[in-house]
């Protein structure tokens, strides 16, 4: 066939000559061969995208912060520093901050945990737990893990070193030292060491091995004239923080993603303050009406008027007197310190109940439902308290138990014991109703008398002991037992019963002298 004869090269409009063009252009080009299947999935996993990781004009500055920073790196000694110097700051000068600390570390402490020991020896486990208690009282045991808590908080982490203190009155002389984070450090660390961290020295398994403690506070008179430090071996020291992250080292306050808001806070409260002062400092102002060059006589600028408590007074010719209108606080101040307080207190997973002291505004249901969430994770922190601090010290306390002539009824097999931690329990909001619903449930034995007694922190074995003993006494007094009528054969009950007449009746003819 003649290319010149085609029937397409008889038509002269344009649109003849582009497809003339593509009919010439499949001549010589290449068949496309097919996408392969996984190709073209590739190619449709590569259009699709999340919003949040589109980077445009409206959020560049917002994301411009974001970083993929390793925990270590992020939480280096600088931005430690900084963080916890601010946290003490607000901590220390803010009543809402200080109360919330405070009131953190009194849920989660109380008035200090208990121990009950598990072993098969009763005896055995009623001298541990007595014992262990003197020891705590005389260190202060519950103070320390107070302040401990408290500088989680504000501080990011809480440090205690395993000392012996010979100046304790009990036989053990186990003692703690508390160490803020500022003195745990490494004057000399070096970048290029993979296994040590800021104060710390990991094994190869990421075990903490030693700690770096400087021998004074850097922020005493002195110390910063030194950079001594002694090498803690790792099983003396207590390193109590919230890891957040994989392969993090070291703690971040728990209120610094409320530390801003904090800020927002006082300064908008002193802002309002300052407002009012300055509506509510003069007495009135002199205005008029007037043009400038009017009729209005001439007052002295910023000329001064001295006010009595009910006078009449008149004004110059023109001129008008008003008082400054109080604008401040507004209707929604109130309403601006809840929202921005309930959202300070959400990152310590406290309601604004009781990050306000303030329950006004909140009904039965409600109050029950924010209280339990905080309370779960009250439980979560003393169940990690637990582990990370108050089974180490146990087991230290044990250890030096059993070297001591004579103290324990057995030294053997003292090390890893079965026990248990009892905190202060949490009221309910209605006892009435909490009291039923105990009885129901040891009714039906779906609890036990052990898990009944643990919701108010106390040991179960202590409690029922006690109770034999008042039972016991009530019984020998001829008390009534609580829940039981009094018994109509006593002779007291049958005198409780008679008339109070009869009764007098029969005493005055015993006092009648017989002929």
């Amino acid at each position: 066939m003649e290319i010149s004869r085609h029937p397409i090269f008889k038509t002269r409009s344009p649109r003849g000559f582009l497809t003339l063009l593509t009919w010439l252009k499949s001549l010589w080009t290449p068949p496309t061969p097919p996408t392969p299947p996984h190709v073209a999935q590739a190619l449709r996993l590569i259009r699709a995208r999340y919003d949040a990781a589109v980077t445009n004009d409206e959020n560049r500055r917002h994301w411009a912060n974001a970083d993929n920073l390793s925990a270590n790196a992020a939480n280096n000694p600088d931005v430690r520093r900084l963080l916890r110097n601010r946290a003490r700051y607000e901590v220390a000068n803010n009543s809402y901050a200080r109360g919330i600390v405070l009131t953190l570390a009194n849920d989660v402490i109380g008035t200090g945990p208990r121990l009950q020991m598990l072993t098969e020896n009763a005896k055995v486990n009623r001298q541990i737990e007595q014992e262990w208690m003197a020891w705590s009282k005389a260190v202060g045991l519950p103070e320390m893990l107070r302040t401990l808590r408290m500088s989680r908080a504000s501080d990011g982490e809480g440090f205690a070193t395993l000392i012996n203190n010979p100046a304790l009155p009990t036989p053990v002389q186990l003692d703690l030292k508390l160490i803020e984070a500022d003195q745990v450090t490494t004057p000399d660390l070096f970048g290029n060491e993979p296994n040590a961290l800021d104060g710390i020295v990991f094994d190869q398994y990421g075990n903490p091995a030693e700690y770096h403690v400087l021998k004074q506070h850097p922020g005493d008179p002195t110390g910063t004239l030194y950079g001594d430090y002694e090498h803690v071996p790792a099983q003396n020291v207590i390193h109590y923080f919230r890891r957040d992250r994989a392969g993090q080292g070291r703690g971040v306050p728990d209120i610094t993603p409320a530390l801003p808001l904090f800020a927002h806070l006082r300064r908008y409260t002193l802002a309002v303050i300052t407002a009012a002062e300055i509506a509510a400092i003069p007495g009135g102002v002199l205005y008029t009406d007037a043009p400038a060059n009017g009729e209005a006589e001439s007052v002295e600028p910023m000329d001064l008027i001295e006010l009595e408590r009910g006078m009449l007074m008149t004004m110059p010719g023109g001129w008008k007197m008003s008082q400054m209108e109080a604008s401040q606080p507004t209707t929604t101040y109130g309403e601006f310190k809840r929202e921005i307080l309930n959202e300070i207190a959400r990152c310590l997973n406290m309601p604004f109940a009781i990050s306000a002291g303030n329950s006004s505004g909140y009904n039965y249901a409600s109050g029950r439902l924010d209280h339990q969430m905080y309370f779960k994770a009250i439980r979560v922190e003393q169940a990690h308290l637990e582990v990370v601090v108050l089974d180490r010290i146990l087991n230290a306390w044990l250890a030096e138990a059993a070297l001591i002539q004579g103290y324990l009824i057995s030294r053997t097999n003292l090390e890893q014991v079965p026990h248990t931690w009892f905190f202060d329990g949490h009221e309910h909001v209605d006892p009435l109703k909490e009291s039923s619903a105990q009885a129901l449930r040891l009714a039906n034995h779906t609890t036990t008398y052990a898990d009944e007694y643990a919701r108010r922190g106390l040991d179960w074995e202590t409690q029922l002991r006690q109770r034999a003993k008042e039972l016991e006494l009530m019984n020998e007094l001829g008390l009534t037992l609580p829940g039981q009528s009094p018994d109509p054969t006593t002779p007291d009950s049958n005198k409780s019963d008679q008339n109070p007449e009869d009764s007098d009746a029969e005493t005055a003819d015993e006092t009648v002298p017989a002929d």
